[in-house]
């Protein structure tokens, strides 16, 4: 692995190994709503969207409008795009990808 986590331990490895081994959409789902509480899920899923709408440049205010999410959570979002770990690039520019 070339990125250096600072989030990196043993139980986190098994997890993420576990998610690279479902197989579609309805094992994500399951395996998800075991995981997760409700709101978890919505909000993982809202700070997606948010990434998605950013990278389209859509402004705070449509993002707002659209998703519910606080310009906090926006501009947090935002920040990951800028300066994170390129895993939000990474997945967008993906579904891009599958898209085309």
């Amino acid at each position: 692995m070339s990125y250096d986590s600072k989030f990196k331990n043993k139980a986190i490895d098994e997890m993420f190994k576990a998610i690279l081994l479902l197989k579609n959409e309805e094992d994500s789902y399951r395996f998800f709503e075991d995981l997760c509480t409700v709101k978890e899920l919505h909000e993982m899923s809202q700070r997606f969207q948010v990434a998605r709408m950013l990278d389209k440049k859509k402004t705070y205010t449509e993002i707002e409008k659209e998703t519910g999410a606080s310009t906090a959570t926006i501009s947090r979002i935002n920040k990951c795009l800028v300066y994170g770990a390129n895993g939000y690039r990474s997945a967008i520019d993906r579904i891009k990808e599958n898209e085309e």
